[in-house]
Parts: structure tokens; sequence; C-alpha cells
């Protein structure tokens, strides 16, 4: 069995693990529900992205030609709040939250997706599978004659097939003016008068906006074809904006996603992250800790990607420890091999390079925690080999972590990563001497503090018998 053929995804429509075979033989598309671009990234944010650009990658690796399509949502309700809030237009905070969002993602290494669709940019898409869904009687326009237009959700049986829930048993919306029932959800809305000209479209209902679920669908099916492979995004958006997506596609007569795809949500100290409750972690607050990026990097990928992540304070030292931990190995086996560690620092990793075990944790839903696994093993394998001077183990181990950090994105000694920091090499060698003057009258509180302190500048320290060795690379 060949590495493509093993490998299986969790479903979440069928609620199990199956075997993953694309529509179209060596060709993979995945459709993504990108950020509402209403306020800056957060740590949630990231993780999905980073979700499946790991996806991407290994999909890649296994010699898939793949298209991903992750959306920006540029038209909301929230936006045109945020705007009004803080008195700016509408157009304007939804440009400068996308470039945000884009800084953000390239911090920590996601490469940006195939086709990125912007909600504004679809609109006429949109009308065309409304008028589609009016046609085959599965939309209307509201009873009391404004411009908003509706899914009949009583229309569509298999309503509710996503989250197995039957239309009963939902959760819907309070009856509202010109809507036959709670669960029908807006396809198109009308224009409100206190709501900027700016933000309405001209259509055969009338002046309006689109509904955020309708958007989706038209971007997905314009990017990828009306059948394609797979349709990731949040578990928070599994009801009811996927569950609404899903139907509207159906009823419109598309094939639609072969596979659902959900990643979990990041917890802050147990709970999950709410500005209300003031455990909100912004990409701000995690690029404070870490300018590299690299150990956020990392520290996104420990948990499987359908768990929750959790986030405590020192968790990204706990993350850096690791990544120093890989440096010093990668330092140690450049003693016998230097030219080989900087060759291979970008380059492709191979299925036998990689591994067995590694390859069948990958196959395995993606389970990146068992994959890190086995690096840390690899490393520790490889220090033991270097202990030893066994030159033929220390090469073998060394090929296959370097091909995994690379696959993983995660390979300090890769450019992209060796000039993320620049740092003042004048402060850094006086904290380093106060740390040492710390150290040597045992103040190891203050020695610890300076440490952090250079941790937080994106400089690792290691100290030797008669110095204290330094980089930010």
């Amino acid at each position: 069995m060949t590495a493509q053929m093993s490998l299986s995804l969790y479903d979440s429509k069928r609620q199990q693990k199956v075997a993953f075979n694309p529509i179209a033989s060596g060709k993979v598309g995945i459709y993504v529900c990108g950020p509402t671009v209403q306020s800056e990234p957060h740590a949630g944010h990231l993780r999905s992205a980073l979700v499946y650009d790991f996806f991407s990658n290994w999909m890649r690796a296994l010699g898939y030609d793949v298209t991903l399509v992750r959306n920006v949502t540029d038209i909301d309700d929230k936006i045109l709040d945020n705007a009004a809030a803080q008195g700016t237009q509408w157009q304007s905070l939804a440009k400068s939250m996308h470039a945000s969002f884009n800084e953000a993602y390239a911090k920590i290494g996601i490469a940006a997706p195939s086709i990125e669709p912007l909600a504004t940019e679809h609109i006429d898409g949109m009308q065309r599978i409304i008028s589609l869904l009016i046609e085959r009687g599965h939309a209307y326009q509201a009873t009391d004659g404004s411009a908003n237009v509706y899914f009949d959700s009583a229309s569509w049986p298999a309503y509710g097939e996503l989250t197995n829930q039957k239309l009963a048993d939902m959760d819907g919306e309070d009856a509202m003016i010109g809507k036959k029932a709670a669960h029908d959800f807006a396809l198109w809305k009308a224009h409100k008068p206190v709501e900027p000209e700016s933000a309405a479209w001209q259509s055969p209902w009338g002046l309006g906006r689109p509904g955020w679920h309708i958007e989706c669908s038209a971007m997905s099916t314009e990017a990828l074809g009306s059948h394609f492979d797979i349709h990731g995004g949040g578990i928070d958006l599994r009801f009811p904006h996927h569950e609404n997506e899903l139907a509207q596609s159906r009823a419109a007569g598309f094939e639609y996603a072969n596979h659902w795809v959900h990643n979990g949500l990041v917890n802050a100290n147990g709970t999950k992250m709410s500005k209300s409750l003031g455990n909100f972690v912004s990409a701000a607050d995690l690029f404070a800790q870490d300018p590299r990026g690299l150990a956020v990097r990392y520290y996104l990928l420990t948990a499987h990607y359908r768990a929750n992540l959790e986030y405590h304070d020192g968790i990204l030292a706990e993350a850096r420890a690791n990544i120093d931990r890989i440096e010093t190995f990668l330092r140690r086996c450049s003693e016998f091999f230097s030219a080989t560690i900087d060759e291979s620092a970008t380059l492709p990793a191979h299925m036998h390079w990689l591994g067995d075990d590694f390859v069948a944790a990958m196959n395995d839903d993606l389970n990146v925690p068992a994959a890190l696994a086995v690096l840390h093993e690899s490393i520790r394998e490889g220090n033991a080999a270097i202990d030893r001077e066994d030159l033929g183990n220390i090469e073998q181990s060394m090929v296959r972590v370097v091909s995994i950090l690379n696959i993983l994105n995660i390979n300090p000694m890769a450019t992209h990563w060796r000039k993320r920091v620049s740092v003042d090499a004048a402060k850094v060698e006086q904290l380093i001497a106060q740390r040492n003057e710390a150290r040597a009258r045992k103040d190891f509180a203050a020695a610890d503090a300076i440490r952090d302190e250079l941790t937080r500048m994106g400089v690792t320290i290691e100290d030797a018998a008669d110095k204290t060795h330094w980089s930010a690379d």
C-alpha cells in the first residue's frame, strides 16, 4: 500500500475516520473558511489557518497537486458595527484587518493559499445561487415585501445532516417579520437606512448584501467547482454556518464537499477564550513573547488538530525549550556534517527519509503530536549516536530529523526562520554579562529573569564551561 493510499481523515459528517480518496487522481481541492476581518487576529485564528497549512504540506509531500482555497469575509454585520464604532469606513477596516491576518500568518510560516477569494468580489455568484434556490423552491423573498431572501429549511428534508440533527430539535432564531419559520436563514439581507450605502448591492430582490452562509457556497464552488474534496474550518462553525452552507449548496444541485474536517478551538487556562472574561490571547500577545514566531508555530502544533488546544502562562517557554533542544542537536550534528546541515535545511523530504513511524502518524488523520514524538525520539537516538561518535547513525538520525522538521516547517536552520530576528548584539552581550554575574553570586532568580528577557528578544543561549554562547537565528 502506498503512502497516499493509507491516508485517512476524520470526516465530521460521517463521524468516523475514512480512507481519503480524491475525486480526481493526484489532485486535492480544499476549501477552508477563513477569517471575518472585523478585528485583529487571535490565537484561534492562527491555529485554524495552521491546521490547513500542514494539511496542504503533507498532501503535497504525498505527491498530490493541492489547491487550497481560504476565503476572507470582508462584509459582515460585525465589520459594519466595528467600523461605525471606530468612526472609519468599513472597507478600510476590512482591508487593514486583512493585512494584519496575513502578516500574522506569515510570521508563523503559514504559506499563502492557492486562492484567497474576498466575499465582496463574488456578489454576482452569490446572487446566481440565490436565484437558483428560488427557482427550485428552496428559497423565498420575505413576505413583508422587503429585499430579504430566506432559505426555506422545511423544503430540504436533509437539513441537519452535517450535525446529525432533526429540524424539530434544532435551535432556531426567533421568527422575524417576513420569515416563514425560525429555522429559515438569510441568503440576502435588505439594506438598512443606518448602514452605509457602500455596503449594499443591487439585486433582483432589492438593495442589500449577502448573508454569511451564501458567501462560502459561492466562493468555494467558483474556485473548486460544484464537487470538491475537503471542506474545513473551526468546530465552532459546524453549526449553524456549515450546516446551512451544506443545505443551500445541495439544494442548489451541487454535489459539494466529499469530506468535512473541523479543527478544535484554543482555550486559555482551561476556559474558552473570551474578551469578556479577560482571557483573550491575541496574535500580538503571542509574538510579544516570541518575536521569531517559530515557538508559536511549534506550540500550535502540539495538540491534535481536532482537540482543543490549551494556552497557559509559560506555554511558549515550553515550546522554545523544545526548539532549543532541536537547535542544539542540529548544531552538534554540524560538527560532523556542517555542509549537509546547511544544504538540507530547505530540501523536500522523501518518504523513506521520514521513516515509517512518522508517515504512519501523519497518515492517521494528521496526528502531528505523534509525529512530534517520533521527531524527539529521533533526536534522542541521534544525540546518543553523537556521544558514541557513531557517524553512520548520526547521519541517519540527522537526515530523518531534518526531513521531519522541513515537513512541519519548524526547521530552525531554514533560511526563513534564521533571518526572523534582528537584535542589538551589544545589548545581548551586556545582558549575558549581567546574567553571569548573577549566577556567580548565586542570585538564580535574577539570572532566570535575564534569560527570559533574552528569550523574548529571540535570543537562544548555551552555557559552556568557559563562555555563554548565544544566537538569534
